[in-house]
């Protein structure tokens, strides 16, 4: 699993640093509705599984990912997992420009580019940002639990 991560990772960096134009000509213009992942924690189960590493119990540990240089992804509402590698113009889909919306709801429109069966995706536009709908902290507290500030748990 990490070796295809690894792979995956390394597959975003290239794409990304290709021209836009090569890749508009090549993909799929597609419009998705999903939520915003931190890629690591979903597919290695580092975490736990697919439920609990996403919506507002992995709220802030997504943004660590993200801000750390995990690649974000959008989990589709049919369960597809999209590898962002593009956001609004922006290349750096790795760090603070993604942090604002770190499990948050998403519908965007972009050009979709299938490889190995990974589908990447290069959001052109985000047409709405619903926040964090998915309100799962209550069923998985926070995840990782040392993700609580010390001021809240009196420690």
């Amino acid at each position: 699993m990490l070796k295809r991560i690894l792979a995956t990772t390394a597959t975003v960096a290239t794409l990304a640093l290709m021209g836009g134009s090569a890749q508009s000509a090549e993909g799929q213009q597609i419009k998705v509705i999903g939520e915003v992942i931190d890629t690591w924690c979903y597919f290695s189960g580092v975490m736990g599984g697919p439920e609990a590493v996403t919506g507002s119990a992995h709220h802030t540990c997504a943004m660590w990912c993200a801000a750390g240089g995990i690649p974000v992804g959008i989990l589709a509402e049919d369960g597809t997992v999209y590898m962002v590698i593009k956001w609004e113009g922006n290349g750096d889909v790795a760090g603070k420009n993604l942090l604002k919306v770190q499990a948050h709801e998403v519908e965007a429109e972009g050009i979709l580019h299938e490889r190995d069966g990974i589908n990447y995706l290069i959001v052109e536009k985000v047409i709405n940002d619903n926040g964090i709908v998915n309100l799962n902290h209550d069923e998985w507290g926070v995840v990782p639990g040392f993700a609580i500030p010390k001021s809240v748990t009196g420690g």
